[in-house]
């Protein structure tokens, strides 16, 4: 299971647990560009850390993933757009006679 799925699970469970309060922040922080205390991370327990930072590793691929997405689009974007300039010289030179 992706940390992200058990992250949110764990949260579902007990709102109110320090840990899912953690882990939330951490969410927040990190989908708001916004500052996190490490230290916080520090009062977790040792498998909540490590979900803490499994949770950081896919965050940093997910984001890598969706640039490469907007890379991926406004790469056949620029094509599109090749081929619509393409188009009108192709026809005019067709039409010559």
């Amino acid at each position: 299971m992706r940390a992200l799925k058990k992250a949110r699970k764990l949260i579902e469970r007990n709102p109110g647990k320090p840990a899912a309060k953690i882990l939330s922040s951490l969410v927040v922080a990190l989908e708001s560009e916004q500052p996190f205390g490490l230290s916080d991370l520090y009062q977790l327990d040792y498998d909540d850390f490590g979900l803490a930072v499994e949770l950081l590793t896919e965050w940093r691929l997910d984001r890598y993933y969706s640039s490469k997405a907007v890379l991926l689009d406004i790469s056949m974007q620029a094509g599109k757009l090749q081929e619509d300039q393409a188009e009108p010289v192709a026809a005019t030179a067709a039409a010559k006679p």
